[in-house]
């Protein structure tokens, strides 16, 4: 039997994260779960030593204690980042430095699988960079435009329907209760100077018969066909409204998804599509990091047992 364990960095409330750990302690993998960003350095303590193969040394929590140079594989899921505890200097010092002491090891652990990587995580969730690449591997992408010229926003928006979208779904809030900024149609009449503040997405409207969401993991594909509601153009805003059906994606599609994933050194992804009453599939984007755990149930895929093979069997680097 294998005993290296499965490290998963996470928060603390993840069903996600619950569900994968079931499966591996069903296959009795061994498994450390923590949140480095909570957890270090009030309940976890690092020695790590730097040898001829890389780092070595041992990680303790929970009343465990794990060999660095001996993990099997490394699930970066949803880890709080690594806020200080306090206003003062000193603090913001040592936040700083345990994000690039123990965040640095646990990136750099030899014979590590990564799912994925948290640095490779960070690369992807760049629009303009996954644009770019799908558009290089053939696959469609709307007309795109990134500005902050109100003019240039006004002229793109009157030459064909249009939407925007952030560049990055971080959190905002509405006084003390958050919100989501989801993909809206924009007319040329309401874009003004504000335009101006900041970075916007602005896209060509995809005239959408369905949405569909490709989750890649490893070598394994799962695809669910998405219907919603007449006139939802963010499918996310109506969850409660969804229906769902497993379909199988297009072979062009899907050599073109396992070549993004290369080239962004990603284990896993999910991407979202839009498709025409034509059968044209639209790319709109990857979550490196995206949520499935709902889509599972959802649309009866097995996503989760294909984490777990990955975490269990994967190559070592």
């Amino acid at each position: 039997m294998d005993g290296r364990p499965v490290l998963v960095s996470t928060e603390y409330e993840d069903p996600t994260a619950d569900a994968v750990i079931t499966e591996l302690n069903r296959r009795r993998v061994p498994v450390l779960r923590l949140d480095p960003g909570k957890d270090f350095p009030e309940s976890v303590v690092l020695a790590a030593h730097l040898g001829p193969q890389g780092w070595g040394g041992t990680l303790t929590y929970a009343g465990r204690t794990i060999d660095l140079g001996n993990v099997r594989a490394l699930y970066h899921r949803r880890p709080s980042p690594y806020e200080p505890t306090a206003d003062e200097q000193a603090a913001c010092f040592g936040a700083r430095e345990n994000r690039r002491g123990l965040g640095g090891v646990l990136g750099a652990l030899p014979g590590c699988l990564y799912l994925s990587h948290p640095q490779a995580i960070a690369r992807a969730e760049y629009k303009p960079a996954q644009l770019a690449t799908a558009a290089t591997l053939g696959l469609t992408v709307p007309r795109t435009l990134i500005t902050s010229d109100p003019a240039e926003a006004k002229s793109f928006a009157a030459e064909q329907p249009t939407i925007y979208k952030p560049l990055h779904a971080s959190a905002y809030f509405v006084g003390d209760e958050p919100a989501g900024i989801w993909a809206a149609p924009v007319e040329p009449g309401e874009l003004d100077g504000s335009v101006g503040h900041c970075a916007h997405l602005f896209q060509a409207q995809v005239a959408k018969v369905a949405d569909v969401r490709v989750v890649v993991v490893g070598d394994q594909m799962f695809c669910a066909k998405i219907l919603a509601p007449p006139g939802v153009v963010d499918w996310r805003s109506a969850y409660r409204n969804l229906t769902y059906e497993p379909i199988t994606c297009p072979n062009a599609i899907d050599a073109a998804l396992h070549r993004f994933l290369v080239r962004f050194g990603l284990s896993y992804g999910a991407f979202d599509f839009a498709v025409t009453a034509d059968d044209v599939w639209w790319f709109l984007e990857c979550n490196p990091n995206g949520q499935w755990g709902w889509l599972e149930a959802a649309a009866g895929l097995p996503i989760a047992s294909a984490v777990a093979d990955l975490l269990e069997n994967g190559v070592r680097t």
